[in-house]
């Protein structure tokens, strides 16, 4: 049965909330004789202890070792973050780092997300993922080269003036007229166009051999176009050496280290993120709630930044130990995400 914290009384709660902060402020457990002074109203060291043991056979608390004090679980974390919680206002300077951002207003989003990604880890302590949005640009030119290995090169040029280069898999033998007669037909209809915008057509008139193309150019142009939308999302992870700051032991180590570089891999980056778009605001991940997490007593807060029409175009999060101060870091992300949906909105 899942508790709730209508639960738990009102000195129940005073106790548990006293718990909770300490160990977020320390990451060690309290014991009763040090509650008793804590709490509000007198309160013997017993009575302490009878509340705490109730709490522990809720679930809430655990002893990490015999006679020491209490620690909170995962599903005493979870309640005191959905019911306890206290959320932080941000403060004048923390307002004006996060705003610095909007320095980059004309900049590329990609330069926009980074900037986040370090404010945040700066402010938070703890690392902080970015996910800069995938972009429909319009294109100025394509064109196809031959590189061997049945291998043929896609040069994309983009409206930016960017430069993008692909490999499309096809056979040795397609002649070079093959290549520039699919280079033309694209150019004439994607110039100026975005992807988006102009795939239904070309692919209607292909179906409808309207194209005038020969089998071998059509199918340049087919693969072209795929090859062409496989722009992912870009992600960026900053302060990878604050999750090993609150480690106990080798194992711990060893556990952060895979973590890392699992943060390192676009895949990766994709499956964490993909959560905000799952939830409107922000959403905290406790411990085990993120299989990534399971085994590295890691918590994530993350948000999305949507644009006026309610759209994604993009998530910030945080990851730091499940000891984290989540009162001060949900505004951090909150407001972040809030200001990049301003500027790429």
């Amino acid at each position: 049965m899942s508790i709730t914290i209508d639960d738990m009384n009102e000195r129940a709660q005073e106790v548990f909330r006293l718990i909770v902060n300490s160990y977020i402020e320390t990451g060690k457990p309290v014991g009763s004789g040090t509650l008793s002074t804590m709490i509000a109203r007198p309160i013997s060291s017993a009575s302490v202890r009878n509340v705490m043991a109730d709490l522990e056979e809720m679930g809430l608390l655990y002893a990490p070792h015999t006679s020491a004090g209490r620690m909170p679980t995962q599903s005493g974390l979870r309640l005191f973050v959905d019911a306890l919680m206290e959320v932080n206002n941000l403060d004048d300077e923390e307002r004006r780092k996060i705003e610095t951002i909007q320095a980059a207003r004309n900049a590329n989003p990609d330069n926009i997300f980074e900037h986040a990604s370090r404010i945040v880890s700066g402010l938070s302590s703890c690392a902080a993922v970015v996910a800069a949005p995938k972009l429909d640009r319009a294109v100025r030119q394509i064109q196809f080269s031959h590189i061997g290995d049945n291998q043929t090169l896609a040069i994309l040029v983009f409206a930016d003036g960017t430069v993008e280069n692909r490999i499309i898999r096809l056979p040795n033998d397609i002649p070079p007229a093959s290549l520039a007669a699919a280079a033309n037909y694209l150019n004439d209809r994607l110039a100026g166009r975005t992807l988006a915008q102009a795939r239904a057509t070309i692919l209607q008139e292909i179906t409808d051999n309207r194209t005038q193309l020969d089998a071998l150019s059509k199918s340049v142009v087919e693969q072209g176009l795929a090859v062409a939308d496989t722009e992912t999302g870009h992600f960026f992870v900053r302060g990878h050496s604050n999750l090993l700051s609150d480690i106990k032991g080798a194992e711990d180590i060893e556990t952060i280290q895979k973590l890392i570089d699992l943060l390192d891999q676009q895949e990766t980056m994709a499956k964490i993120l993909q959560s905000a778009e799952d939830g409107q605001g922000v959403r905290v991940y406790i411990g085990s709630e993120n299989r990534l997490f399971r085994h590295a007593g890691l918590s994530m807060i993350v948000a999305p930044a949507c644009n006026a029409n309610q759209q994604v175009v993009g998530a910030i999060g945080v990851i730091g130990p499940t000891r984290l101060n989540y009162g001060r870091v949900v505004p951090i992300v909150d407001y972040t995400s809030q200001v990049i949906a301003r500027l790429i909105g």
